[in-house]
């Protein structure tokens, strides 16, 4: 990468990011493309935020995208927000462009995109999905336009449960339910896809549920969690012969749907199977 006065920032705001693996992502698509770009991680505290955004209006920055915990409270500090992401309430993608601020969200979408490449139908599917934060909302706006005919939410508290379960009502033909209480082995028995929006099992053994359930045999298990690639919830998934659907599968779709707007290029097919050889290099 040759790195001179041209070049232009793009960043992560996170916390925490240092697992992070966006930076292989656009470093090589900006390399791939001839794009005089570099993407570093910022590790940003809550009550610094606003400073980090101002940050990248004075220096003149490309965008950024935004994750754990910043996804919802950006959206104050930026000057426009898509309707999609206007709708999900939470932002992961940030274009400057002519002295504004563009807010946008591309977790839903790179998740759907995941199932669809693997040729997963959602329409009249029952989800259940772990969490109830930033990724939970895009996440359960585009499955719901995608037609499944209900979402049950399942977090430690209600925190943001009537926003969410509003969101998905009073926009789409879906039932959306909400609950604190924990995940039962007859909770699963018709659900059909189980998600994990949690960081439950980022770098750790930990998992999102109980690892003594028995669940169905038809259930598909989706966890949005990447570093490891085989969680705690995935390899009990495989214990019992589910279908499992990767954490990097959802990342690597965001990441090219983000860096399509900050760039107005098209991604393609090559894109994403050559930065999941680069993902699991990574993991040797």
């Amino acid at each position: 990468m040759n790195i001179n006065s041209s070049t232009k920032l793009i960043c992560l705001l996170g916390q925490p990011v240092k697992q992070s693996f966006s930076p292989n992502i656009h470093n090589y698509l900006s390399k791939k493309y001839e794009k005089n770009k570099v993407y570093v991680c910022f590790d940003v505290e809550k009550n610094h935020l606003h400073k980090a955004v101002e940050g990248i209006k004075v220096l003149n920055m490309t965008g950024c995208n935004v994750t754990i915990p910043h996804k919802v409270d950006i959206i104050k500090y930026l000057d426009e927000v898509d309707e999609n992401a206007k709708l999900i309430g939470a932002v992961n993608t940030v274009k400057y462009d002519e002295n504004k601020l563009y807010g946008f969200n591309t977790d839903g979408r790179g998740f759907v995109k995941s199932l669809k490449d693997k040729e997963y139908i959602l329409e009249g599917k029952k989800i259940m999905i772990l969490g109830a934060g930033g990724a939970c909302r895009s996440i359960s706006v585009e499955i719901a336009d995608n037609n499944v005919k209900s979402i049950e939410i399942r977090n430690r508290s209600d925190h943001n449960f009537k926003e969410i379960t509003n969101i998905i009502c009073n926009n789409f033909n879906t039932k959306c339910t909400f609950s604190t209480k924990t995940v039962e082995e007859n909770d699963l028995r018709d659900i059909d896809i189980l998600i994990n929006t949690t960081p439950i099992g980022m770098g750790t053994k930990d998992c999102p549920i109980n690892r003594e359930i028995n669940p169905p045999e038809h259930l598909l298990v989706c966890d949005i969690v990447y570093k490891p690639h085989e969680t705690s919830l995935l390899t009990w998934a495989k214990k019992h012969n589910l279908k499992v659907v990767y954490g990097i599968d959802m990342l690597i779709n965001q990441g090219l749907l983000a860096y399509e707007i900050w760039e107005n290029i098209k991604t393609n097919e090559n894109d994403f199977k050559e930065i999941k050889d680069i993902y699991f290099n990574s993991l040797k």
